[in-house]
């Protein structure tokens, strides 16, 4: 664990693909309201929503994850169907394991980040990816920025595993979606979590073949927060998860598998951060 000082406040921000625009809004009410991180944890998307506001933890410096979200539709799923067709069956067959590669994300990246290593972020900035070869989470916290957020967002199947020294990792959210309980080990007395929406829906038994992996899986994924959550109450941390203002589909719902939908993004951000503004008035944080 790098020395955070004991930080006062950690943001928390969780996994979940392009649903991940909704952490944006979360950020800009936080900031807006004067709440400002000591320590920024993420996973999978989270964590390059958690660079960027590490980065630079001001409304200024949110305006660059602000650019990369609209910039989102030159990301890894960009082009016609046509196009996106023709990468995948490329990638497929190049990869065999993977439809597209990284390189698109690697550039979003580059173009927003000015900083190269996580020790010389604002805010001292960790990220966890799960290792292939160890079968067990991986926690980035010095080193390059860009190969620990690609690594903590290798979603399996999407894109191919990214290997750094020889080690080969995928997706944070395969072993740690929402890594809160890393917070409470840092000695944080104050967790704001920023999540995509699938926590604030409810589950039912599986009522078709497509829901039965779907529903194993969000009990995998909660079955930790739940428990994460239970530890911070034993220990009286405040903890806030931020809502979203029911920006995600349904987890059973056939729009929750659009990976590639970049048109839901405006939406998600503005519906989150309403949400999460009220929220913070609500329990009188911030100014």
């Amino acid at each position: 664990m790098p020395d955070v000082s004991t930080p006062r406040t950690a943001f928390v921000l969780g996994g979940g693909g392009l649903l991940g625009a909704a952490e944006v809004g979360m950020l800009r009410a936080l900031l807006e309201s004067g709440v400002v991180p000591d320590l920024v944890i993420g996973s999978s998307i989270g964590a390059a929503n958690g660079a960027l506001v590490a980065q630079d933890p001001t409304l200024e410096g949110l305006a660059r994850l602000e650019a990369l979200w609209s910039d989102a539709d030159e990301g890894p799923f960009a082009g016609t169907w046509y196009e996106r067709a023709a990468t995948v069956a490329k990638t497929a067959v190049r990869t065999r394991t993977a439809l597209y590669t990284a390189d698109a994300l690697e550039d979003l990246l580059r173009r927003q980040l000015r900083t190269e290593r996580i020790e010389d972020l604002s805010v001292p900035f960790q990220c966890c990816a799960a290792s292939v070869e160890r079968a067990e989470e991986h926690w980035f916290d010095s080193g390059p920025i860009i190969p620990a957020v690609l690594a903590s967002s290798a979603v399996p199947g999407l894109f191919p595993a990214y290997e750094i020294d020889g080690e080969h990792f995928v997706d944070g959210g395969i072993v740690n979606s929402i890594p809160l309980d890393r917070a409470r080990k840092a000695g944080a007395a104050r967790v704001f979590v920023l999540q995509v929406g699938r926590i604030e829906q409810p589950l039912s038994p599986p009522s078709n073949p497509l829901e039965v992996g779907l529903v194993a899986f969000e009990i995998a994924r909660r079955a930790r927060f739940a428990a994460s959550l239970r530890r911070a109450a034993e220990l009286e941390l405040e903890v806030h998860v931020l809502p979203t203002g029911g920006s995600a589909p349904r987890y059973n719902d056939r729009a929750a598998l659009g990976y590639s939908d970049t048109s839901l993004i405006p939406q998600r951000i503005a519906l989150a951060y309403n949400a999460s503004t009220a929220y913070l008035q609500d329990r009188g944080i911030g100014r």
